[in-house]
């Protein structure tokens, strides 16, 4: 009987084991295969999000103002859950919004959260913290009201949908499914306001149409976290020939729109230099996105990643130097500070103002997962630029101008070391870091013999090609049963193998 072998391992060691063919096709058979719980794309796992903030210096009200929509209430409960300060606050505002939509649901699990953070916060009774607080009841009326407008609407919206695909008018179908996709989107249906933006897609009759429903798409997939879906659509808006025309305020305001998008989704992904490239490229006179992000996040997201990702030059020359980013930057003076004092080399400065706003940033949905990286990828850079000048540095001074203590920096130089971002070592006994000698004059002879080698093998590569397509050298695939005649003699390139000659 045929067998197989599998592999065990018993303390340490490999042993092999036989077992029958036909009962592992069985095993194959009855087992299924393990599922696995996986998060969401970009999403972060809730250990990595256990945090508050204890003192933020954020201004509510001017932080809410700038966005509409889910993404006004996703940020004002994103607040509430990070912010005990800021809790009942943010979940008033977020109550008091959701009653201007048709998310009857949404409304109520606020309330139920809001209550419960106000029972929590107070010592008083549950009826008269409330009182005492001044959080209204839960309004029961307005909820059945609602609900049977959003239902009247919605049937509305469906038999206009209908009678538009009966008379058969592309443009007429096209604007019922876009109604319905705002009208889910408004009740809080994320799923079916993606399907319907979506199937508007057949019935786009002009590259406007098309763009339109690109954004659409793009506005759900963000809040449903679908990155890739994200990225994708913003490619196929960008390659739409009516975004030629720039000079137009219309396709300005769209192009900021895909850019500041596409620099999200890479941003939930930790691509923070693409990130930083996108939200480089938006224009301050047409960032109008409340759906998604204010001006002023595109200055953070954009200054942090780059200040992350670049190095000194690009800094001065996409960030420093770019007249556009330079308005964003207005609006953060704080951060603005920061990308100077970088540039500059006073990174002991540069890294406490970093830890001034540091509160503020953990309160950003989008920015939070990303904090610790980025921060961590400012200092070793600030490092690396740190060291680069010098053949040694006395570690007791660098460690006053990143402030931190002589231990601390000789283990994020010894990281940074063993990573191959410097090329040093350490003189633990004497706290001195010295840069490794490389002898410029050797380096260069051998990447000049390996030029030369390599330069080599392509000319000899070339003159056999010549010969060979000189001499009409041609090798035949053998013949395949059963394949279509037309397929049996393929001619292989001139450059192949001579052996075959």
């Amino acid at each position: 009987m045929l067998v197989k072998h599998s592999r065990l391992v018993t303390n340490g060691r490999f042993e092999l084991k036989t077992m029958p063919l036909p009962i592992q096709q069985i095993l194959q058979v009855s087992l299924e295969p393990m599922q696995l719980d996986l998060q969401p794309e970009g999403s972060e796992s809730q250990e990595e999000l256990s945090y508050t903030v204890d003192s933020p210096t954020l201004d509510l009200e001017a932080h809410s103002i700038c966005y509409s929509g889910f993404a006004k209430i996703n940020r004002l409960l994103f607040v509430a859950a990070h912010c005990p300060a800021l809790r009942v606050e943010a979940l008033r505002m977020a109550l008091n919004y959701t009653q201007t939509t048709y998310n009857t649901q949404a409304y109520q699990h606020i309330h139920g959260k809001l209550a419960e953070a106000v029972t929590s916060s107070s010592l008083l009774p549950d009826a008269v913290a409330g009182v005492v607080h001044n959080i209204p009841g839960l309004d029961t009326g307005w909820i059945e009201t609602t609900s049977k407008k959003a239902a009247l609407k919605l049937e509305k919206l469906d038999t206009d949908l209908k009678n538009y695909k009966a008379n058969s008018i592309k443009e007429s179908i096209r604007r019922g499914h876009d109604d319905l996709g705002d009208h889910y989107l408004d009740v809080g249906d994320l799923s079916n306001a993606l399907k319907c933006y979506s199937r508007a897609r057949d019935y786009c009759t002009s590259p406007k149409h098309l763009i339109n429903m690109c954004l659409n798409v793009i506005k759900v997939s963000i809040h449903l976290k679908n990155w890739s879906h994200v990225l994708s659509y913003v490619t196929k808006a960008e390659s739409s020939p009516e975004l030629g025309e720039k000079d137009s305020k219309d396709n300005m305001v769209i192009v900021t729109k895909l850019k500041c998008a596409a620099g999200v989704a890479e941003l939930a992904t930790k691509k923070y230099k693409p990130a930083a490239k996108y939200f480089l490229q938006a224009s301050f006179d047409h960032c109008e996105f409340p759906e998604l992000l204010s001006p002023n996040n595109v200055a953070i997201y954009g200054g942090l990643c780059a200040l992350a990702s670049y190095t000194r030059q690009e800094l001065q020359k996409n960030v420093i130097s770019s007249s556009s980013f330079k308005l964003f930057l207005e609006l953060e003076p704080q951060l603005r500070d920061i990308v100077f004092m970088f540039y500059q080399s006073k990174y002991a400065s540069c890294l406490k103002l970093l830890e001034e706003i540091k509160n503020n940033l953990l309160l950003d949905m989008y920015l939070a997962a990303h904090i610790a990286t980025l921060y961590s990828q400012i200092r070793n850079r600030a490092l690396i630029q740190y060291f680069s000048p010098y053949v040694s540095a006395d570690m007791h001074k660098m460690a006053e101008a990143f402030n931190t203590t002589v231990p601390a920096l000789e283990d994020e130089l010894m990281q940074l070391i063993l990573e191959g971002d410097i090329n040093a070592r350490i003189d633990s006994h004497n706290k001195i870091l010295y840069a490794r000698d490389v002898d410029q004059r050797s380096s260069t002879f051998e990447k000049s013999l390996a030029m030369g080698l390599a330069f080599q093998r392509r000319t000899k590569a070339l003159i056999l090609r010549s010969a060979m397509l000189r001499n009409d050298i041609q090798v035949k695939s053998p013949v395949v049963e059963g394949s279509n005649s037309g397929g049996d003699n393929v001619s292989a390139s001139a450059g192949a193998s001579p052996s075959h000659r």
